[in-house]
């Protein structure tokens, strides 16, 4: 097994290359994004507003979430407490890669940052595993995403006007076949069946008995503890 790489670097081909190798993914963002310009229309939001909540926040998940609490009154604290715990993973994920980065000049450092998500994230850590020392799969394929997200939000503002029931198209479960197609084409191994099982049995848990979405960081959480119970492997020889 290759030790991981101790140190990353950053370069314009390294970026082009992790846009090229998103490509596949972004294309299905723009559905998902297309989802959330017909839910954010239909929730009273403007087109405009739709689409500089896409560029500016870059997150599906807490944007849907968002709309749930979307009225003539914003409860604003419940908000704040939502997204944050939808997006709490990140810390996590920041945490893990932080080894890596630390080499990057603290502008190339944060600012690889704010483009990172589920997908590039986990295709950057599986490069990192191989010694990959180029982070350009971080910064490139959030790049891709991200304008895939534009993309994907702009028609859903552009042709979600006349759209009156979304759910009618599937478009209502579109991040869940996102979420579960991530899940799926991750590790493949029976104990991750754990981690999983406590996630989702302590997510359906919250959903039952907790505040609306609380769910997402109780699952998140359960998983995590249960993930902490497996035993180590032993690396293999280099």
């Amino acid at each position: 097994m290759t030790p991981p790489a101790p140190g990353a670097q950053l370069d314009l081909a390294g970026i082009l290359i992790g846009i090229r190798r998103m490509a596949p993914l972004s294309l299905f963002v723009v559905v998902f994004g297309l989802a959330y310009g017909v839910a954010a229309l239909s929730r009273g939001l403007s087109g405009l507003e739709a689409m500089l909540m896409s560029a500016l926040v870059f997150a599906g998940a807490s944007q849907f979430a968002a709309l749930e609490l979307w009225g003539p009154e914003i409860p604003l604290l419940p908000l704040i407490a939502t997204t944050f715990a939808i997006n709490a993973r990140h810390l996590l994920m920041g945490a893990a890669i932080q080894p890596w980065l630390a080499h990057l000049p603290p502008g190339q450092r944060y600012t690889s940052l704010v483009v990172m998500s589920d997908s590039n994230w986990a295709m950057a850590a599986a490069d990192r595993q191989r010694g990959e020392t180029n982070v350009g799969m971080l910064v490139g394929g959030g790049i891709a995403l991200w304008l895939t997200w534009l993309a994907g939000t702009l028609l859903g503002v552009i042709f979600g006007s006349g759209i009156e029931e979304p759910e009618r198209f599937g478009l209502d479960v579109i991040m869940g076949c996102f979420l579960l197609a991530m899940l799926v084409g991750g590790r493949r191994d029976l104990a991750m069946l754990l981690p999983w099982g406590a996630a989702a049995l302590a997510a359906l848990a919250a959903m039952t008995w907790l505040p609306p979405h609380s769910h997402v960081i109780v699952g998140a959480l359960a998983g995590g503890l249960a993930g902490m119970l497996l035993p180590r492997r032993q690396k293999e020889p280099a």
